[in-house]
């Protein structure tokens, strides 16, 4: 488990980042000032910062630069300031990434999966579970009731969006933006095939009616 201190004078944004972290897996601290995160880092350490710029007390760049100069933990800037100019101030000055609001949990846990990565702090065979599903997020693979279920790279990556926020229906977009990593422009079939085909190699373990369809808006998990 790995911990991560969350900066963000936000409430909605700070307890909703925090949930969907936690079930990733990640032990978060929540801090709601810099002069908070600030005390909170040097009491209990982290494995990673994030951290707003707005901050009341302490400001975000001001907290960054403390930070850096004892520290190489990763730090991931989530701010509303889109200017380039900003983004490579913060970036000289120490921060490791940038992430505009708002953004999407599930862009925010990958950029946070490569900082842990480049870090050394991301332990290995990291498991994503609902269910009788077991995903191996390293490996990139799928156990569905004790059974090892084949899936292409897309495949997976659909199926972990799903299991990472079970309670919430993506939309075709959502899902097609969040695995392929480009723009929906256009109405087609490719996430309804996809999901045709992962219910079709979940059949034999007996978990294919997991996946949901939401008529009219998309998919989810079941509970």
């Amino acid at each position: 488990m790995y911990r991560i201190l969350i900066v963000e004078d936000d409430t909605d944004i700070n307890n909703s980042t925090a949930a969907y972290l936690q079930r990733q897996g990640c032990a978060c601290t929540q801090a709601f000032s810099g002069t908070e995160g600030r005390l909170l880092w040097k009491e209990h350490g982290c494995d990673l910062m994030l951290v707003d710029l707005m901050l009341p007390g302490l400001s975000g760049s001001e907290l960054i630069r403390e930070v850096r100069r004892s520290s190489r933990v990763p730090v991931i800037v989530l701010s509303a300031k889109t200017d380039l100019s900003d983004k490579v101030e913060l970036l000289e000055s120490g921060a490791d990434d940038y992430l505009t609001k708002p953004y999407q949990l599930e862009e925010l846990w990958a950029r946070i999966g490569v900082q842990l990565r480049h870090a050394g702090a991301l332990p290995v065979g990291r498991r994503l579970c609902f269910r009788d599903w077991v995903l191996d997020q390293e490996e990139m693979t799928l156990t569905a009731a004790g059974m090892p279920v084949e899936l292409t790279a897309h495949e997976f990556r659909i199926v972990e969006l799903l299991a990472g926020r079970p309670k919430r229906v993506f939309t075709k977009q959502q899902i097609y933006e969040a695995v392929w990593q480009e723009t929906y422009a256009v109405e087609d079939k490719t996430i309804t095939v996809h999901i045709s085909n992962i219910r079709a190699k979940l059949r034999p373990s007996g978990t294919d009616s997991y996946i949901q369809t939401v008529w009219g808006i998309g998919f989810k998990l079941s509970e």
